[in-house]
């Protein structure tokens, strides 16, 4: 389970490191790929298999289904650790997210998003100002 907020710098090489709570979980190998609101996400192995399954489901015939699992799939790239405890991000990926220095790794239960910082500060101010009507939503789904 993958849960907190780390902040992170990332080389010129594109060689982040992931904070030492979550290194167990991706010993096995990790999938980073396209995520949402301007950020990417990292999955365990495991975690990846399981998305990846539910994405192969999705209806061809749907084109919105059809440009999900392309920009899911399309833009996953395999990593592993390093040594050091680090993967590389690859430069097409930091492009998509604007990942520039400074990243927060954000734990979501069963990934790590990874964003600029900048942006990661921007999302949680917006969020913020929304937090009773986001409430009232998940409400509504039984939370």
């Amino acid at each position: 389970m993958f849960v907190g907020e780390y902040k992170h710098s990332m080389d010129e090489k594109g060689r982040l490191a992931i904070p030492s709570k979550f290194r167990a979980s991706l010993k096995g190998g990790a999938v980073i790929t396209n995520g949402l609101d301007n950020c990417l996400f990292l999955f365990s192995m495991s975690e990846w298999k399981k998305f990846a399954e539910k994405l192969a489901e999705l209806p061809l015939s749907q084109a919105n289904s059809r440009a999900f699992k392309r920009r899911m799939l399309a833009g996953a790239m395999d990593v592993k650790l390093d040594r050091q405890g680090r993967v590389i991000v690859p430069e097409y990926l930091r492009k998509v997210a604007k990942i520039g220095k400074k990243v927060v790794l954000a734990g979501l239960y069963d990934k790590v998003e990874i964003w600029d910082e900048d942006e990661w500060e921007k999302f949680k101010q917006a969020t913020e100002m929304q937090s009773t009507e986001i409430a009232e939503k998940m409400g509504e789904l039984g939370i």
